[in-house]
């Protein structure tokens, strides 16, 4: 197994971790750990991709897996803040629904042998996600109140943008058959 590999692993691997700190009272201790090991999960992310590509190490494994544990990481992180009353069950309801919907398509087009790259809008989608997350996960108030809501209609913006993006650069997708 290759390092990148290795990481998506390990990124799925502290994902119950993750909910575990988020969601058993501990404190301003639970939160923090909470807090680092979603920036560890999400750093990996952006490493793996870069060893797979910088080593050539790209494998079936690591396409498949590494969108899905991304996926996994955010969406687990958003049903928390969820039950935390962080962040309002729509949203994360619309986000999932992308999610899905992309899958699905990535689907179809493996199945006829296309491979649909990531877009610039679904990379800024999983960056805006992830810094407000980490901004919904700190919880500073004040000030960072406007922030923490400027970034969850940013997410959803992008999520919305970037879902009509990958529609209608690969509407061929949904006219093949088997």
């Amino acid at each position: 197994m290759n390092i990148p590999n290795s990481l998506t692993i390990l990124r799925m691997v502290l994902i119950p971790f993750f909910v575990f700190f988020m969601l058993v009272d501990m404190g301003a201790a639970g939160k923090y750990t909470a807090l680092a090991i979603f920036i560890i999960a999400s750093l990996t992310d952006t490493l793996d991709g870069y060893l797979a590509r910088k080593n050539h190490q790209v494998t079936n494994f690591g396409k498949f897996m590494d969108p899905l544990a991304d996926k996994l990481l955010v969406c687990s992180a958003m049903i928390c803040l969820v039950d935390k009353q962080r962040l309002t069950s729509w949203i994360v309801i619309v986000i999932i629904a992308r999610e899905f919907i992309i899958s699905g398509f990535r689907l179809v087009a493996a199945d006829n042998g296309i491979v649909i790259a990531a877009s610039y809008w679904g990379k800024a989608k999983t960056v805006s996600q992830m810094i407000m997350i980490i901004l919904l996960i700190l919880d500073l108030g004040g000030m960072f109140t406007v922030l923490e809501e400027i970034f969850v209609w940013l997410a959803l913006i992008l999520t919305v943008v970037s879902l009509v993006d990958y529609v209608a650069k690969n509407k061929k997708v949904l006219s093949m058959q088997n």
